[in-house]
């Protein structure tokens, strides 16, 4: 059976908000999202919009209520866990000016959903989760509609997401395995003489076919193409020798999982065994602080060190560390000051990287599950390529 979130975990996770709610003396809190920026709303809805905007509103007693724009009702009421589904002419289209007519639709405000909430409680303080996300002239009419003071609670659900269940866990496994299915069936094709678009379309299908609920990007590049740290795919042609920067970000069931390893076509050079030499002892150097209990800061200075040991500070652009989970990159993001320890159920991904090097430039992408006694590789392929690369 194929790992999901339970109700359970939905329902678990709205405790916690009321308790937030209790102790913050938040009255209700409304969670935005949208096709881009939808990690919070899936994470306390399961729902993820298309075109349009949606959010999710939970009073301290009152039922979460989902809202979503016409066009993308059918999916709210096939995804959401919440069975209250409400349409708001406010989050329509997000890319047109244009007044959409829906005749068919019976919209639900902002004011009435306020008077709602007023009938079974007070309502003096609406806690945001997504403000940072939404336009300005939504924002507006949220603070005008529920005619209330409005409190910033972004901090929510970022501490919410930052330890991982068992559930969470296994879904972020079941992505890195597609993504691993998908690097790996791009890295062992005869890529030379293919453009860099036909490459990527090989790691896509296959990832598709094996499940992947979305391909939340790729990043592609080879030769000199590599120098771009986000660059995407075109039609350069791969050429005998090229160093390839290949990164396959999955989701599924709304979880993301990034690989990414150093490779190249044809015969490699010395310079590009280099680059890929030094940053698999990077990553070695700094696996055992993967740990429950250990200073974040240290698994950042223990790759930092082996770059400053090769002279090649100057190429290292950012901190090779991040957190995974509904987004592609999460907290915590720590640097070589951060003192907070790893605790066990964290997930991480490392992003250990040299961008302008003469044999080329590229980035080692693996997720782990923190634990007690070490960190859980969530990406088998990566894992194997690193540990049986020949250094130069």
């Amino acid at each position: 059976m194929k790992p999901r979130i339970s109700k359970q975990e939905f329902q678990n996770r709205i405790l916690k908000m009321r308790k937030y709610m209790e102790a913050n003396d938040i009255d209700a809190i409304l969670v935005y999202g949208d096709e881009y920026r939808k990690e919070n709303l899936r994470y306390v809805s399961n729902y993820w919009p298309i075109f349009e905007r949606g959010a999710m509103l939970l009073g301290r007693t009152l039922d979460p209520i989902v809202l979503c724009a016409p066009e993308g009702q059918k999916v709210a009421e096939e995804m959401s866990v919440w069975p209250d589904i409400r349409l708001s002419p406010d989050f329509l289209c997000v890319t047109v000016p244009d007044e959409i007519d829906y005749p068919l639709a019976q919209y639900t405000s902002f004011s009435s959903l306020a008077d709602e909430l007023r009938e079974k409680e007070k309502l003096e303080k609406l806690g945001i989760v997504g403000k940072d996300a939404m336009p300005v002239d939504l924002y507006e009419k949220i603070k005008a509609g529920f005619d209330t003071e409005l409190i910033d609670c972004n901090e929510l659900l970022f501490d919410l997401r930052r330890e991982k269940s068992a559930e969470e866990v296994e879904c972020l496994r079941e992505a890195a395995r597609i993504a691993d299915a998908g690097f790996k069936a791009m890295m062992q094709s005869e890529l030379i003489g293919k453009t860099e678009l036909e490459a990527a379309g090989i790691a896509e299908a296959a990832a598709r076919a094996e499940g992947a609920e979305h391909i939340i990007f790729q990043i592609y590049g080879s030769g000199k193409r590599t120098d771009r740290i986000v660059g995407r795919p075109t039609n350069k042609i791969i050429e005998n020798g090229d160093m390839i920067m290949c990164a396959l970000a999955v989701q599924y069931e709304g979880y993301v999982a990034t690989c990414e390893m150093p490779f190249a076509v044809g015969e490699y050079s010395e310079e590009t065994k280099y680059v890929i030499d030094v940053l698999v002892r990077a990553l070695k150097a700094g696996q055992p602080y993967l740990k429950a209990g250990v200073p974040m800061k240290q698994f950042v200075q223990a790759v930092k060190q082996v770059f400053y040991e090769e002279n090649l500070s100057e190429y290292d652009v950012y901190p090779p560390l991040h957190g995974i989970g509904c987004a592609e990159a999460e907290s915590p993001y720590p640097d070589t000051e951060t003192e907070e320890v790893f605790k066990a159920g964290m997930t991480v991904n490392t992003d250990i990287s040299l961008f302008g090097l003469p044999g080329g430039s590229n980035r080692i992408e693996e997720g782990f599950v923190i634990t007690e006694n070490g960190a859980e590789s969530l990406s088998p392929f990566i894992n194997q390529c690193c540990k049986e690369w020949k250094v130069c």
